[in-house]
């Protein structure tokens, strides 16, 4: 065979590659999001799964006990906590419809020598952006109602690939290995890295992000503040994305607080806020990825709210790890390295 046979050859398998590329990501689109959700989760419990496999060593048991042991933790509260979540939600609703009197009431205490009409005019635009929220939130609330079915189908797959992900982790490892264009010598050092980065994301971030939250969430009912449950919600979420964090709520409901209840619980709940929540993202950042790769908050910032248009809720974990992976492959390409990765030296 000639030089122009085998080239023909290449190029005619190459196509075919790409064609069966394309027909298999259309395939998958429809549940491409579910997937990689359950990867994801898949890397998140890998270490409780090997921990797990010391003690029940049938590799099928042990990720079918680790599968239901988290669809368990994640959706029995579920089941109780949604119907409380739409009555509040409801409720919230009503009450940032005449918000105004309140809000008014806690501008003059914060600003008592505030003239009447700024007094009004930040009481309006506070009001205003308030009604925005609540119907924005509501229109959420029924959009996710309808999709029951498609939800229900999603967290299925998901499921699925966790429980394969755990299962063939190693085998999904080898695979992936085996098919890598880099140079072994490369390779390790970029597998590092990128392991590195993806940790950094996921418990650097999103974890962190989580735990913050969730203390946030714990001051919302210890001080008793009403509707609990979706304000909880509304901050775990705030809490995930960098530079914004869980003040955009507890601010305004200290100044409810501040309105409505005593001003030495709103004191308290102020003093709990900055010294407990406003304080843990820092002190478990520093202990779990005190040793790993640190990303700029802009980077993940961006890549959170990049990922969050262009993929939904799971593209606060995408974005920024895509924008990451990206700046790392332009500093090889800087570092002259790059071409050099994918060939043996």
């Amino acid at each position: 065979m000639d030089f122009e046979d085998k080239t023909i050859r290449r190029f005619t398998v190459m196509f075919l590659l790409i064609v069966l590329a394309v027909l298999t990501f259309f395939l998958i689109k429809p549940v491409l999001i579910s997937i990689i959700i359950g990867l994801i989760l898949a890397y998140v419990f890998l270490p409780v799964y090997r921990k797990l496999n010391n003690y029940i060593t049938n590799q099928t048991l042990c990720a079918s006990v680790v599968t239901l042991l988290v669809l368990f933790i994640a959706l029995v509260p579920l089941w109780f906590i949604i119907p409380i979540i739409f009555k509040q939600g409801f409720e919230i609703f009503k009450y940032l419809q005449t918000v105004n009197v309140d809000v008014h009431e806690a501008i003059k205490f914060i600003f008592p020598t505030a003239s009447d009409q700024f007094i009004s005019q930040l009481t309006i635009t506070i009001g205003s952006i308030a009604s925005e929220a609540s119907s924005a939130f509501l229109s959420s609330l029924t959009s996710t109602f309808v999709e029951i079915p498609s939800i229900l189908f999603g967290i299925f797959i998901i499921g699925f690939i966790f429980f394969y992900g755990l299962k063939d982790s190693e085998k999904l490892y080898d695979f992936v290995n085996g098919i890598s264009p880099l140079s072994k010598a490369k390779e390790e050092i970029l597998v590092r890295q990128f392991k590195d980065i993806t940790y950094a994301v996921i418990y650097g971030q999103i974890i962190i992000g989580l735990i913050q939250g969730g203390l946030a969430s714990l001051g919302l009912l210890l001080f008793g503040v009403p509707n609990a449950l979706v304000l909880s919600m509304i901050v775990i979420f705030l809490s995930v994305i960098p530079l914004l964090g869980p003040f955009i709520v507890w601010v305004p409901v200290s100044l409810y607080l501040f309105a409505t209840a005593t001003p030495g619980l709103a004191l308290g709940y102020i003093l709990y806020n900055l010294l407990i929540v406003s304080t843990i993202d820092n002190v478990l950042r520093s202990y779990i990825i005190a040793k790993k790769i640190k990303i700029s908050n802009a980077v993940v910032f961006v890549g959170m709210i990049g990922g969050l248009f262009a993929f939904g809720i799971i593209g606060l974990i995408l974005g920024p790890l895509i924008l990451s992976y990206f700046i790392k492959f332009l500093e090889a390409y800087k570092e002259k390295s790059f071409s050099s990765s994918f060939f043996e030296e």
